[in-house]
């Protein structure tokens, strides 16, 4: 079995259990807590399929909070089950809760990083695999934009498995100056037009 298909039965087992869920709550009427409970497993589920498929589901901006509730409401339940000593069935039930948020907490994690394709449109990709070419010689790429008042600088290299860059922005006579790194060449191109308003087609080889 390899680590896709893994992946995949692990989702369907957490769709069965959301299931489960679902069905106990309609016929037991449940409580406000268990509702709860159920619409973050829900969240989280529909994250766990993102994963897999590798398809953005909702923004990557939610992910990583998400994996943050689970993971406390995972050490939540440990310390009960330290502090109260439940009986053996409920200590199980706890146990298992705990263990499966944290598989959960890990790849909703990882699902978050918005340095991914996943997250990047189809114009986004295409300018990246455009940058990428462009990188190919390993010359710096420079580019430059000026607006008014407004001016923008870019230094663009390829190191290793990381796309940095250098941004230098001027506006009303300030300056600010900040590095960033990727490794999708995607996430990169987003960063430079949301941030300087540079597209690829404005990166040259640096003189």
């Amino acid at each position: 079995m390899n680590l896709q298909r893994a992946y995949r039965l692990l989702a369907v087992f957490y769709s069965l259990l959301l299931l489960i869920g679902l069905i106990a709550l309609l016929a037991g009427g449940g409580t406000p807590l268990a509702l709860a409970q159920l619409v973050v497993g829900g969240l989280a589920v529909v994250g766990l399929w993102g994963y897999v498929l590798q398809r953005g589901f909702m923004g990557p901006r939610m992910w990583r909070p998400l994996a943050g509730v689970l993971a406390v409401g995972a050490a939540l339940q440990l310390f009960a089950l330290l502090a109260t000593s439940p009986d053996g069935v409920t200590a199980t039930w706890m146990l298992t809760s705990a263990v499966f948020s944290a598989l959960l907490v890990v790849i909703l994690y990882r699902y978050g990083d918005r340095d991914q394709a996943i997250w990047a449109t189809a114009k986004a990709i295409a300018d990246g695999h455009r940058l990428e070419t462009k990188l190919a010689g390993k010359a710096p790429l420079e580019g430059h934009r000026r607006d008014g008042g407004r001016e923008a600088s870019v230094r663009v290299v390829k190191a290793g498995s990381e796309y940095r860059t250098r941004v230098v922005r001027r506006r009303d006579g300030r300056q600010e100056e900040f590095d960033a790194s990727f490794h999708h060449p995607a996430t990169l191109v987003a960063f430079l037009e949301q941030f300087t308003e540079l597209s690829v087609e404005d990166l040259t080889p640096a003189a």
